[in-house]
């Protein structure tokens, strides 16, 4: 790869506190970025718009579904912004490119007691059933990501605080509330470990810290086993938390605050989720609707 795109991935890391994970999605990007332009033997300084149209046609020819073709095209924007910025080019090639729309997509979520039967359904005779609950009571409980959860420690928890801290996007810290159910589960979890654990909080067979990867694979694992529907993500808890929350009657602002968004906007589209429900009961139940 180019210097100057390891350079744009080690800013991203370092200077911008992006997750592994992004700066992986980021790398992947521009390594394809950079395999187009190594077979129209071009660098990246003689990149103009209409050489990143031609990529934008190569793209659309490999049937990328919208978001996909955004997320690259953003990825193309930061990397231009920065060379600029860092005066690599003399000019950004990329400020005219335009994004495909995209549908807004509503959140996937379980109602309440699809919830119930889906946190408890792990088998608590055992250390990996007592974890498994632990995580997917902690998740619902908290709204966190999973990359957030797999990033938690045993002090991060204050089990008589009742309050969780979690290291967000961007690595910012912010405290959030945790409930009984999921600290019981938890302090379960901990007294079935050998000694007095300190680290991470969730471990692998090994002991070593979960993966983002593996915590994905749990909840697919009782996704399937609770019957729920298909084509769930683990970002379902994530939904649930939210949507049960605004369901019951809390404000957009504190939801936002308890999600981590930096953005009211992002936290609006549990409104639409809300919003349509209110809609499904009126046209069951108004007599003339």
């Amino acid at each position: 790869m180019d210097p100057a795109l390891q350079q744009f991935l080690s800013y991203l890391e370092i200077e911008r506190n992006y997750s592994p994970h992004t700066v992986l999605n980021y790398k992947v990007d521009l390594e394809e970025f950079w395999s187009f332009l190594n077979r129209s033997s071009l660098s990246l300084k003689r990149v103009d718009y209409p050489v990143l149209r031609r990529y934008l046609s190569e793209l659309k020819g490999k049937q990328y579904k919208p978001r996909s073709l955004a997320r690259k095209l953003s990825s193309l924007r930061s990397l231009f912004k920065f060379l600029e910025r860092e005066s690599q080019i003399e000019s950004n090639p990329a400020l005219s490119l335009t994004s495909p729309k995209l549908d807004k997509k509503l959140p996937q979520f379980l109602d309440e007691q699809e919830m119930v039967r889906f946190v408890e359904s792990p088998n608590n005779a055992q250390i990996s059933g007592k974890r498994d609950r632990a995580i997917l009571e902690t998740l619902y409980s908290t709204g966190i990501r999973v990359s957030e959860l797999v990033g938690l420690n045993v002090d991060s928890v204050d089990f008589i605080g009742n309050i969780a801290k979690v290291a967000g996007k961007g690595k910012k810290e912010r405290l959030v509330p945790i409930g009984d159910k999921a600290l019981e589960a938890i302090r379960d979890y901990l007294d079935s470990r050998d000694g007095h654990p300190h680290g991470a909080l969730f471990l692998n067979k090994t002991g070593k810290r979960l993966s983002a990867r593996s915590v994905c694979n749990i909840t697919n694992k009782y996704i399937r086993l609770t019957s729920l529907r298909s084509r769930l993500s683990p970002h379902v808890l994530r939904h649930s938390f939210a949507t049960h929350l605004l369901n019951r009657g809390a404000d957009l602002r504190s939801v936002q605050e308890l999600l981590g968004h930096a953005n009211l906007s992002t936290t609006q589209i549990y409104t639409h989720v809300t919003t349509q429900r209110l809609k499904d009961v009126y046209e069951k139940a108004h007599p003339r609707a």
